[in-house]
C-alpha cells in the first residue's frame, strides 16, 4: 500500500502555491479533462500539515482534494479523494486516491477525512485500553475525528483537554471541555498537538498515551517518566503499514458512518465551506492568534 502523492503526471493544474510565507492563487486549469480523470471541486484544508509547508521553500499547496468519478463497471457516481494539491484535476486510478458514496455530504467527506485519521490510529491501542475514560488534547480536525472515532467504538464519556474557549468539538453531546490547568491524569490519553510534555504528565500511572498528533522535529519525550510510571506510548501515524485495501476501506466506513450517524446542524457547526478564491486569505490566517476555530475547512472550486 502507498499513500504518497501520486507522481506529478497523475494530476495537473494546481490552484494554490506557497512561496516566502504567503499563500498565491493561481488560474483554473483551461486544458481538456485527460480521459478518466476527475475535476476537483472541494479540497480539505490541513491546517498543522499546511502550516509546515508555509514554513518551507515554495511549493504547491494541498492535502487532499474531492472531486467525482463513475463508479466500478459504470455504477453510481462516488467521490474520490487524491492526496494531490488544492483544485487540481487528476486521475482516479492513482495511488493513495481514496473513495466514498456519491451520496455522502461534501461536509460528512471532509470531517471523514480526519476520523480516517484516527481510526487508523486507534487500531493500534493495546487491547485494554479503556475508551469511555479517554482524554482528548486538542481541539483541532484531528481532535475532532479522534472524538468522532471514539465515539463510533463505544465511548460516551470524552473529556477533550483544550486552552480555545468555546471551541465547536464541544457541541458534540458526548464531549465534556476542560481547560489545561483543570485537566486531571487518565488512563488513556491521546495527543493531537505534537506537545509530548504536555500528553505525558497527564497520562496516569500504568496507562496509555498515543500520539495521534505529528511531534515537532526537536520533541523528546521524557524517558525516566514514562519509564517510572509504566505508561505505554503508542505511535499512531495514519501511514503505519495495515492490510491491502484496509487504508481505503477504513476512510470509505468513515463516510458512511457519518453520514448516517451525524447531526446534519454538527457537521454545519464543524465543516466550514470557503469559495477557493479566498484560499490565500485563510493561510494568512493560520500562524495568527486569530485563527479560524472551524475544525474542519474545505475550499469550493467548483467557480472559480
Amino acid at each position: 500500500m502507498t499513500t504518497e502523492p501520486p507522481a506529478r503526471s497523475r494530476y495537473s493544474g494546481a490552484r494554490v502555491h506557497l512561496a516566502h510565507g504567503r499563500a498565491h492563487l493561481r488560474p483554473r486549469f483551461a486544458e481538456r479533462l485527460p480521459d478518466g480523470w476527475a475535476r476537483g471541486e472541494f479540497s480539505v484544508l490541513s491546517p498543522g500539515t499546511e502550516r509546515r509547508h508555509l514554513a518551507g521553500p515554495g511549493r504547491d499547496a494541498g492535502y487532499m482534494n474531492a472531486g467525482r468519478a463513475p463508479g466500478d463497471g459504470g455504477g453510481p457516481e462516488v467521490w474520490v479523494l487524491g492526496p494531490v494539491p488544492h483544485g487540481t484535476v487528476f486521475d482516479p486510478a492513482a495511488p493513495g486516491v481514496l473513495t466514498a458514496p456519491g451520496t455522502v455530504p461534501v461536509t460528512a467527506l471532509g470531517v471523514a477525512r480526519f476520523q480516517h485519521i484516527a481510526r487508523l490510529g486507534l487500531d493500534r491501542l493495546p487491547p485494554a485500553a479503556d475508551l469511555d475514560l479517554s482524554v482528548v488534547i486538542g481541539s483541532g480536525p484531528v481532535a475532532l475525528g479522534c472524538v468522532l472515532e471514539l465515539h463510533r467504538r463505544g465511548a460516551d464519556r470524552i473529556t477533550v483537554v483544550t486552552g480555545r474557549r468555546y471551541p465547536p468539538i464541544g457541541r458534540a453531546p458526548y464531549v465534556t471541555l476542560t481547560e489545561p490547568e483543570a485537566a486531571r491524569p487518565a488512563g488513556l490519553v491521546i495527543d493531537t498537538t505534537g506537545d509530548v510534555h504536555r500528553a505525558v504528565a497527564l497520562t496516569a500511572p500504568g496507562g496509555v498515551l498515543g500520539l495521534l498528533g505529528t511531534p515537532g522535529p526537536d520533541a523528546v519525550l521524557p524517558a525516566r517518566d514514562v519509564h517510572r510510571s509504566g505508561v505505554t506510548v503508542v505511535g499512531m501515524h495514519e501511514l503505519v503499514p495495515v492490510p491491502p485495501g484496509a487504508y481505503e476501506a477504513a476512510f470509505t466506513g468513515c463516510a458512511e458512518w457519518i453520514s448516517a450517524m451525524v447531526d446534519p446542524g454538527l457537521l454545519a457547526a464543524w465543516c466550514r465551506i470557503v469559495p477557493g478564491e479566498k484560499a490565500p486569505e485563510v493561510y494568512a490566517l493560520l500562524n495568527a492568534p486569530g485563527r479560524p476555530a472551524d475544525p474542519v475547512i474545505l475550499f469550493d472550486w467548483r467557480t472559480r
